[in-house]
């Protein structure tokens, strides 16, 4: 035996089926409420910058209809440096709505040492500073390099304090944690050209460089080499910083390529 019951959905918001719509509603909604209990409202979203256009687009029409009402909900967000590009390539008007800041190294002289030398103190833990500049040197101050670094150290070194030949001794195997977690993972993601455009990038240096410079090295022109730069960029390894110029997004991406992939390169 069965049974069912068939009814009509009630209109309501947030159901138009256009996404802009709809998240803007719930957004007011939620903000109204929020406003009569006298709390506020944040979304924290990570990655933001693999969120689809269409996607974004919504999330800022809906904030920006908040903001308008002032209404107690924000977002914050994080993500690759080209997210001020996406975001005005959503909505022009979102350099007025949003705050980019960089968050890059840390400080070398205080808050990248403070970041290995604290915590291993609180466990009664010293380290040599030479090892601590050593450290410090080699991740430029990267927090998350600091932090694989200071894991390995802490898992190989036998006594304390932990001294500079400490420090080195467990390199190798640094680079090889930060290859297959953090390095690797992206590389995966491209072609044996685009590999190959990343290698030519990364045998002229960690800096920015010009289109028609890494065209050359790959004997390409810049019209042929534009589509492969343009697929990096949407794939988040590379970002522009200036016209005419890219970048890695994120640092010492030059490193692996040479150290993992140098037999693509042009030299």
């Amino acid at each position: 035996m069965t049974a069912g019951l068939d009814i009509d959905a009630l209109a309501g918001i947030g159901d138009s089926g256009a996404l802009s719509e709809d998240l803007t509603d719930l957004f007011v909604a939620k903000g109204e409420a929020a406003q009569d209990q006298g709390v506020g409202v944040v979304f924290l979203v990570d990655e933001i910058q693999l969120l689809r256009l269409p996607d974004l687009e919504a999330l800022i029409v809906a904030l920006h209809k908040c903001t308008r009402r002032s209404l107690p909900i924000t977002l914050v967000g994080a993500g690759l440096p080209q997210i001020p590009r996406l975001a005005g390539e959503a909505k022009s008007y979102s350099e007025r709505l949003f705050r980019f800041p960089q968050i890059g190294e840390l400080d070398a002289a205080s808050d990248a040492r403070d970041a290995i030398v604290l915590p291993a103190a609180d466990l009664g833990i010293e380290l040599a500073a030479d090892a601590v500049d050593s450290m410090v040197d080699y991740t430029q101050g990267y927090p998350y390099f600091l932090q694989e670094y200071g894991r390995i150290v802490w898992d190989e070194a036998s006594v304390s304090p932990v001294t500079l030949n400490d420090v080195k001794t467990v390199l190798p195997l640094v680079e090889a944690g930060l290859d297959e977690s953090f390095f690797r993972v992206r590389a995966e993601r491209t072609t044996e050209l685009e590999l190959r455009y990343l290698c030519a990038m990364a045998e002229l240096g960690p800096q920015a460089h010009r289109a028609s410079e890494v065209a050359r090295r790959i004997d390409r022109t810049v019209e042929q080499a534009g589509p492969i730069r343009s697929r990096l960029i949407d794939k988040g390894l590379l970002y522009t910083p200036g016209h005419g110029y890219a970048a890695f997004t994120v640092p010492q991406f030059d490193r692996y390529m040479l150290r993992c992939h140098s037999e693509l390169g042009a030299s």
